[in-house]
């Protein structure tokens, strides 16, 4: 019986389906985001123009986040099904070699033959399915795919992330769009890295230099792109 003073184990693992998809949006909102409208400001548009390109890159960027998402989480799901049903065919077909099969899973893990042909008949009784998803295939509930959640992870943090460089061109002094954007974006940006790595458990430090150094990179080389192209048009 467990011990119920015993402080309860925290895994990171179980926030990977939600913390991914929205890292990934807020990340693609603050830097997309920004650097359009720094590009955009650097072409000598106007106040307004700067501001309806924010204003689209946020709706479309999110719209296009949540479709990507949700195709892609969804082949995924698709391809854990088709597994499954290749999993439940076989225990079918073959119960005897499936049950080999699991027992020669837990004997390459370093168990006893005897105690692993006894684990892998309990947890064939138990449920044979989610025994071979789990240790054969890798497939686990806290893993496993859900493009609804996906999908909805990366629009919603994808236009968080958008709405910050927008608030600051909107407030920006004029003819200081370019520097203030690019300043909130990058607070921005270390703040999202610090936090992503605290909900993940890594190293706060390297997930900050990451996520600034290539956010400033890209809004740098949009900028030069802008202002060559508006020096020409």
């Amino acid at each position: 019986m467990p011990d119920p003073y015993l402080p309860k184990e925290h895994h990171y693992s179980q926030r990977t389906g939600w913390l991914r998809a929205s890292v990934l949006g807020a990340n693609d909102g603050i830097v997309s985001t920004a650097s359009l409208m720094i590009g955009v400001a650097s072409a000598a548009a106007s106040p307004s123009d700067i501001l309806v390109a924010g204003i689209a890159g946020l709706v479309a960027g999110a719209m296009s986040m949540a479709a990507g998402e949700f195709v892609s989480v969804s082949s995924q799901a698709d391809t854990e099904k088709a597994d499954l049903e290749i999993e439940r065919l076989a225990l079918h077909k073959f119960p005897e070699e499936e049950l080999d099969e699991l027992t020669q899973i837990y004997i390459d893990r370093g168990v006893e033959p005897v105690t692993a042909r006894a684990v892998a008949e309990q947890l064939t009784r138990y449920d044979a399915l989610s025994a071979h998803a789990r240790d054969e295939i890798g497939l686990t509930e806290v893993a496993s795919a859900n493009p609804i959640q996906a999908a909805w992870s990366s629009a919603a943090s994808f236009s968080a992330g958008a709405i910050l460089p927008l608030i600051a061109a909107a407030l920006a002094p004029s003819g200081t769009v370019t520097p203030v954007v690019a300043a909130v974006s990058l607070l921005a940006l270390a703040i999202l890295g610090w936090l992503s790595a605290k909900a993940g458990g890594a190293k706060k430090r390297r997930a900050v230099v990451r996520v600034v150094f290539w956010g400033a990179a890209a809004m740098l080389v949009t900028g030069l792109i802008g202002g060559a192209v508006g020096t020409v048009v």
